[in-house]
């Protein structure tokens, strides 16, 4: 957390949390959502400037309602989830990074849903791998330690994971992955979707 942060929740610490208008989309965008948004239920305008995009993954966190929220000085605001906290990207030289910029090279799970979304878990983080990327991943998919056809990818969704071993290669490591319901992965991996305030 940022120090500008931390001598700010000292001065103020009784400052009201804030939800509703900061998200985090699908493919790992931060997204402000004024009024007109929120009441129609809309993602939100895309944030692009550089440093608030830092300033926001430097001091991302959740709280312990498993609640995630972005600390702004010395208010929470809290964020509204579109799938999970993170959100994966895959780098030539890197591997695969979160949308916060921190590498994600320890993969130890994964899992392929209903929707045909990758999920992958490592270093203590859930994430949603970024659709645009899963072209690139499909190449590292295996069946039973062959690659995978189309039309055996679709056979083992379809079979909910029953029709053979489906594997990711990630480095020198070779992942197995589960099939998930994408309705359950919230409760599965503690986090909420949509922060309410405390009662």
């Amino acid at each position: 957390m940022d120090d500008i942060v931390t001598q700010a929740l000292t001065k103020w610490p009784n400052v009201p949390h804030c939800y509703g208008w900061l998200a985090l989309d699908a493919r790992g965008n931060w997204r402000m959502r004024n009024e007109h948004a929120q009441t129609h239920k809309l993602p939100g305008d895309r944030i692009t400037h550089p440093a608030l995009i830092g300033f926001i993954n430097r001091n991302y966190t959740h709280d312990a309602q498993d609640r995630w929220y972005f600390q702004n000085g010395p208010q929470r605001v809290y964020v509204e989830l579109e799938v999970t906290p993170y959100v994966v990207h895959t780098e030539p030289a890197a591997g695969f990074v979160l949308q916060t910029g921190e590498h994600m090279p320890n993969i130890t799970a994964g899992w392929l849903s209903e929707q045909g979304r990758l999920f992958l878990q490592g270093d203590g983080k859930f994430a949603l791998l970024d659709d645009r990327d899963m072209a690139q991943c499909l190449n590292d998919l295996s069946l039973n330690e062959q690659p995978v056809t189309d039309e055996q990818l679709m056979l083992w969704l379809e079979q909910r994971g029953s029709s053979g071993e489906l594997s990711l290669r990630s480095g020198s490591q070779r992942v197995v992955l589960d099939y998930i319901l994408e309705a359950a992965i919230d409760k599965q991996f503690n986090f909420t979707r949509t922060p309410q305030a405390s009662i």
